[in-house]
């Protein structure tokens, strides 16, 4: 299949391409020109498939024609060691569970297919070394890190804001060493994220080295995420719960919800999307005023969603064809303060018992705000509260339990190598390489 830039300006390239590079040559992101429909039969049976069937199907749509089945189905099957259970909270809403991963986080899934499908590529190319850059805000760094730990022909650098991500967040990526180098930048997350995209656009830093990304701006990171949304329609339909579904992402650079999308376009019987904002509420802004302001990003508890310039903005309006007005027919909008998001953990911990984390307050509340009658409501819960604990136990009062796979990462040293935000230094950085 081939894949286009969302700016037009850049020439069409191969699913290899899109993954090796990461970006477009125009700065756009890449899109496939077909998002191929599943079959009738697909959905009318997708109850009785597990997580790795309906993956593989929604995976060969995607990469079928540019990787072998054998090859495709063990990179599906590696990645999806782990379940993501759908949990009810109230009698109409539900928790997707995405933090069952290695790290916790419902980045795992892109991170580790990208892994593997890069890895394959490399392989295949006789590539000698690939750089991954990846700008993280909080769970992507981990997931990305994790996932790409020991890929032979691979080394990633972790970009992340300085005293910016929790404790937890942290060391699962300045502890692990090997192919793994972490740098901690004085800056925001779209200072870290800045500093990739100029790498990308330079030329001499690409004439010197082999660089991609694998934040949601790679079709290999995002596009697995849809996974998600069609296993969860997949238990819906198991408990008769299938009808009006209405799905809330907790949006950030808005590659999980995009991923949904595309998952609607495959003919995913989803009725409709609410994106929820903490604070940086820039697309809840350009929903109501047809008008895309980017801003600097604000600090929240919420942090993951701490983005004032999401990236992925450029695939939902190329999807909808620049239609303000078709946006908004699928797409609602959400936004919460801290006061609002604690509020709501708390909340929900003393009259349900069910922990969530800030992230997912913000798709839990506006599904209580938002659900009409007759429809069913999914949030999707991105990661453990464990990673979150010093707020979380602040909010509800109560201590939080961490999880093995955590202490694990909290016992090892952290790493970092400290950057400052101008760009000249980290091209001085990567030219010594």
């Amino acid at each position: 299949m081939k894949y286009y830039s969302t700016n037009k300006q850049a020439p069409e390239a191969t699913l290899e391409e899109t993954v090796v590079k990461g970006l477009a040559a125009d700065k756009g992101l890449f899109m496939p020109f077909v998002i191929k429909s599943l079959p009738q039969e697909f959905y009318d049976s997708i109850d009785t498939l597990s997580f790795q069937e309906i993956a593989y199907r929604v995976a060969d749509a995607f990469f079928g024609e540019d990787v072998p089945a054998d090859i495709l189905k063990q990179i599906v099957y590696d990645t999806l060691s782990f379940d993501v259970p759908l949990v009810g909270v109230t009698e109409n809403i539900y928790s997707l569970e995405l933090f069952h991963g290695p790290t916790l986080a419902f980045k795992d899934v892109g991170g580790r297919f990208m892994a593997r499908l890069l890895g394959y590529f490399i392989k295949k190319e006789g590539k000698k070394q690939v750089n991954v850059l990846v700008a993280t805000s909080g769970d992507t760094g981990s997931a990305v890190a994790n996932g790409f730990l020991g890929v032979e022909g691979i080394h990633v650098y972790v970009l992340y804001p300085k005293g910016k991500v929790s404790e937890i967040q942290e060391k699962q990526f300045t502890t692990l060493g090997q192919n793994i180098t972490a740098i901690e930048v004085d800056g925001t997350f779209d200072d870290c994220q800045a500093l990739v995209k100029s790498a990308f656009m330079d030329r001499e830093l690409n004439e010197h080295l082999q660089l991609t990304s694998a934040n949601s701006i790679n079709v290999a990171r995002f596009l697995p995420q849809a996974f998600y949304y069609f296993y969860a329609y997949a238990q819906l339909k198991r408990i008769g719960k299938s009808d009006n579904v209405v799905i809330c992402v907790p949006s950030g650079n808005f590659g999980n919800i995009t991923a949904g999308l595309f998952g609607k376009r495959m003919g995913l019987p989803v009725k409709r999307f609410i994106a929820s904002n903490n604070r940086n509420d820039i697309f809840f802004q350009y929903l109501n005023t047809g008008v895309y302001t980017p801003r600097p990003s604000i600090a929240t508890i919420a942090n993951a969603m701490d983005v004032g310039d999401p990236s992925n903005f450029a695939r939902v309006l190329d999807l909808y064809g620049g239609s303000h007005a078709a946006i908004s027919a699928e797409i609602s909008g959400a936004t919460y303060t801290d006061e609002q998001i604690a509020e709501t953990m708390k909340n929900v911990w003393k009259k349900d018992r069910y922990l969530l984390d800030p992230h997912g307050a913000c798709g839990y509340r506006a599904l209580v705000e938002g659900l009409q009658s007759g429809e069913t409501g999914v949030f999707l819960e991105t990661a453990h509260p464990a990673k979150f604990k010093d707020t979380v136990e602040r909010i509800i009062g109560e201590s939080v339990q961490i999880p093995e796979k955590l202490q694990t990462f909290m016992r090892g040293e952290k790493k970092s190598l400290l950057m400052s935000k101008d760009f000249v230094d980290f091209k001085n950085y990567l030219m010594k390489l």
